[in-house]
């Protein structure tokens, strides 16, 4: 049984790709300490519409992802051979997931009650639904899209800065740590979703839902949840 963090991402800001590109490593060398330090075994590096590979860092192993702009919001992708880059909003959300399958990655519906209105694809064959660690008071919500859906929970931190790491993570039952294994354990739902509940990350979700309501990227949960607003091109440049 493995704690991996399924949302993670190397860095605190957007664009500057020739920057990010050079500060990614230290971002996931910084990622992985803290990571550690609260028990994880390994971290799914989504960062924003491209993947680069890690060597492990303090004892946590990279598990290979991309958060995947679609034209209705994110998709995450996980698994032994994501996509190296992807552009904004070029995929539609089955594109995305079919790009995911045929490279043996399974795809997540990522936060899907901020910025998004991918949850309402109901013939996309997703492959589990996020608890987001930044917005867990949807938790109710997105348990009973994925009752509705029959698919599994996972759940992740989406960290953008490392101390953010593990505030919501999956376990993953498996006797392998390899990318591959935490997809099969993906697709047959044997994972379980963690949300710490501490002061600090209270606080932290408090800001992140000001923020988030102030862009107009939250849809307020229903027991059946109605259509969103899609994400806008600057919204999503900026968003987790």
């Amino acid at each position: 049984m493995y704690a991996i963090d399924l949302h993670a991402h190397t860095r605190f800001f957007h664009g500057r790709r020739r920057l990010g590109d050079r500060y990614d490593p230290l971002g996931f060398r910084l990622l992985a300490e803290v990571a550690a330090r609260r028990g994880l075994d390994a971290v799914a590096t989504t960062n924003h519409d491209y993947y680069t590979r890690f060597e492990p860092a303090a004892g946590v192993v990279q598990i290979p992802g991309i958060e995947i702009t679609t034209e209705r919001g994110h998709v995450l992708v996980v698994g032994p051979d994501p996509p190296r880059e992807t552009g904004r909003g070029d995929l539609s959300p089955a594109e995305a997931v079919a790009l995911a399958h045929d490279r043996g990655c399974a795809a997540i519906v990522a936060h899907p009650y901020r910025n998004s209105t991918v949850r309402e694809l109901e013939d996309v064959p997703f492959d589990a639904i996020e608890i987001n660690g930044k917005h867990p008071r949807t938790r109710e919500a997105v348990e009973r899209l994925a009752e509705r859906r029959g698919l599994p929970l996972v759940a992740g931190s989406d960290a953008h800065y490392p101390f953010e790491v593990g505030r919501a993570y999956t376990v993953v039952e498996s006797d392998r740590l390899t990318s591959e294994a935490v997809v099969d354990a993906i697709r047959d739902g044997r994972v379980g979703v963690r949300v710490k509940e501490n002061r600090v990350d209270r606080v932290l979700r408090n800001g992140y839902r000001k923020i988030h309501e102030g862009k107009r990227q939250l849809d307020a949960p229903e027991p059946t949840p109605g259509m969103g607003t899609p994400p806008e091109d600057e919204q999503t440049e900026r968003g987790g």
